[in-house]
């Protein structure tokens, strides 16, 4: 398991220690609150709004999401309709014709095997098998898997975005030269699954408010004791 390092300088020598998880997860509840995991949403709506997240920010695919649903009765009106005009309904989201062709493509696919547009099913099947369906479905990568499997299934698998990956590095939590598609399977295997939930929230919250990509707040930090990368 890889662990970060803390260093503290002491005299001429510098003392490392490992960065536990346990306490990075304490110390950001402590900042931010507990989290109630409540994973109500529906499997579809977390699919394709996540799909409409990809590039583009979260006021943008928010807008592009609501305009969806206002303009179609249900997922099957946006299966059947060309994509072109999924593309301009959406077009505020940003690559609109990339995502209209892979929307279409993931609620024909979901129908044509199971006879309606549905994942409810994925709720009787364990992570793995429920994972294995949805990265099956075209253009759905680990990270959308994830966000429907945590945020619609209640199954503890962990979306890592640019935010999670970028502060789990400077805390140390994975290796300078891990790749993001290996980072969640690193990470997961270091957080008890009861937490997965919080500590996904709190990463991005953090990595937003305070550990931002440039010029961070360090001196503002909750965890800047034990981060290796704080300016202290």
């Amino acid at each position: 398991m890889e662990r970060g390092r803390l260093c503290i300088k002491w005299r001429q020598y510098d003392i490392f220690e490992p960065v536990a998880i346990e306490e990075v997860i304490k110390l950001l509840e402590q900042e931010y609150g507990s989290c109630q995991w409540q994973a109500d949403r529906d499997p579809i709506d977390v699919l394709i709004g996540t799909i409409l997240s990809q590039n583009t920010s979260d006021a943008n695919s928010s807008s592009a999401f609501a305009s969806l649903k206002a303009s179609f009765d249900s997922w099957e009106a946006v299966a059947s309709a060309p994509a072109e005009r999924i593309a301009e309904v959406i077009k505020c989201g940003g690559l609109s014709q990339i995502k209209a062709a892979r929307i279409k493509q993931v609620l024909k696919q979901i129908e044509s095997e199971k006879g309606r547009i549905t994942l409810d099913f994925l709720k009787s099947r364990t992570m793995t098998e429920a994972e294995d369906y949805l990265i099956r479905l075209p253009g759905v990568g680990h990270k959308t898997a994830s966000c429907v499997l945590l945020f619609s299934l209640g199954k503890p698998s962990l979306p890592v975005d640019t935010h999670v990956f970028r502060v789990a590095k400077r805390l140390g939590l994975i290796g300078s030269k891990v790749s993001v598609e290996k980072a969640p399977g690193l990470l997961q295997k270091q957080i008890p699954p009861s937490k997965v939930y919080q500590f996904h929230v709190h990463m991005i919250e953090h990595g937003r408010r305070i550990c931002r990509a440039r010029q961070p707040h360090c001196h503002r930090c909750i965890l800047r004791d034990i981060c290796p990368s704080s300016r202290h």
